[in-house]
């Protein structure tokens, strides 16, 4: 009997509290925080979700550049052409722009004066230049690109300053597209009748300028010589591009 009293006495003063504190201080078993072994995962925390990882951003995929290369702009123009649209030039070999990446842009001019004694003289003035696109992720295809910088330099043409007449037709015929703008310029007091042609194929952009005019007497030349002969040169320009890249 002396044993069984303290352990009556503690069975009624649990059954006298309330029965959370009874789960809580009252319960036999061991307390869960105190029974986890040191280092071991929390459950909560185990269950969630891991975090996934960020996502690489994909590159847009452009269509390739279609010309690789240029051919050099001044042998782009048979000698037989130069002939026959710049009579007399100073040198039939052309003379070549300054270019820092051939492979991107070049250029190339003939000028000459025919001088024909009584009958006056004749000036003609023939000038070829071509970019080339690449293809860039961000920029675009060399297409897009060339197409987009036809379209400026088709605008800067029609814009010429102190231009008279100016019109804009198609060129048929050359490269994918192609336009000729032709106007007439009053310099040097004379009359010079120009046309240009901007042209593209692929990813470059051809860029063709061709004018004249008549001194002491001779007569300007007329519109569709002028246009005659720009677009003859763009054609030459945009096969020698191709012939190039083959």
């Amino acid at each position: 009997m002396p044993r069984s009293a303290p352990r009556l006495s503690r069975v009624l003063a649990c059954a006298a509290v309330p029965v959370m504190l009874v789960a809580a201080g009252c319960s036999s078993g061991s307390d869960s925080g105190k029974d986890k072994a040191p280092g071991s995962p929390d459950k909560a925390a185990s269950s969630a979700p891991a975090e996934a990882p960020p996502a690489t951003p994909t590159k847009k995929a452009v269509e390739p550049a279609k010309f690789a290369k240029l051919p050099e702009v001044c042998k782009a123009v048979s000698s037989k052409t130069i002939d026959e649209l710049v009579p007399k030039a100073k040198t039939k070999k052309g003379t070549a722009a300054a270019s820092s990446d051939l492979d991107s842009r070049g250029g190339c001019s003939w000028n000459g004066l025919e001088d024909k004694g009584t009958k006056g003289s004749n000036y003609r003035w023939l000038d070829v230049s071509f970019y080339r696109y690449e293809s860039d992720a961000t920029l675009g295809s060399g297409q897009e690109r060339a197409a987009a910088n036809y379209t400026k330099e088709l605008g800067k043409a029609q814009q010429t300053e102190g231009a008279k007449g100016a019109k804009t037709s198609e060129a048929s015929g050359v490269g994918e597209k192609a336009e000729t703008v032709t106007y007439q310029l009053h310099k040097t007091d004379e009359d010079f009748q120009y046309a240009s042609v901007v042209a593209r194929t692929g990813n470059v952009v051809v860029l063709v300028t061709y004018n004249g005019a008549g001194y002491a007497g001779s007569k300007t030349p007329s519109e569709k010589w002028i246009t005659e002969g720009a677009v003859k040169t763009a054609k030459e320009a945009v096969t020698a591009i191709e012939a190039a890249n083959k």
